[in-house]
């Protein structure tokens, strides 16, 4: 089982009993604003994310680890690695990206968690270049992919909602551990 320990949390697959703890974090209209459409996702809709995570986990070798909190064991969202399908424009490549719990933003958890993942990427996975996409405006996500040494590349467009995309990258030789 892939885990990764920082400082402060532990990076590792998902559980059975993560999909309700998930679901509260999706149904926050403040963490969903920025992903796809900004619709809230329910029980569900959750446990349909996290199988289909936890395939590409068993399909790539890499997926969205859940996180949570190394002292008391809490489940605050996750980071992790996925192929972006819904964007063919920028395939073949491996995206970072992450989701919290509004209550542990504005804390470095986000920033830690990706910079961990983003050395897996890099050095255990052997990817040789990793991106990110965030939606134009979600200057959090902006400043993550700043901190974590990635360029922004390139604007395009979401294929199916039409809003506009900012991709950020970083290969092998600008990584820093």
């Amino acid at each position: 089982m892939t885990e990764i320990h920082t400082p402060r949390l532990l990076l590792r697959r998902w559980h059975d009993d993560d999909i309700a703890f998930m679901a509260e974090i999706n149904a926050d209209p403040r963490v969903m604003r920025w992903v796809d459409d900004g619709s809230t996702r329910d029980l569900d809709a959750t446990a349909e994310d996290i199988e289909r995570w936890e395939e590409e986990w068993d399909e790539e070798g890499f997926g969205l680890f859940a996180v949570e909190l190394l002292g008391s064991g809490e489940l605050i969202g996750f980071t992790g690695l996925s192929v972006p399908e819904f964007l063919p424009e920028v395939l073949p490549a491996v995206a970072i990206s992450w989701r919290l719990g509004s209550q542990f933003w504005g804390q470095g958890y986000a920033s830690e968690a990706a910079h961990a993942t983003l050395e897996f990427a890099l050095q255990d996975r052997g990817l040789d270049r990793v991106i990110s996409i965030s939606r134009l405006g979600d200057t959090a996500s902006a400043n993550i992919a700043d901190k974590l040494g990635m360029e922004p590349e390139r604007e395009t467009v979401h294929p199916v909602h039409g809003f506009p995309l900012v991709v950020h990258s970083i290969d092998l030789t600008e990584f820093e551990a």
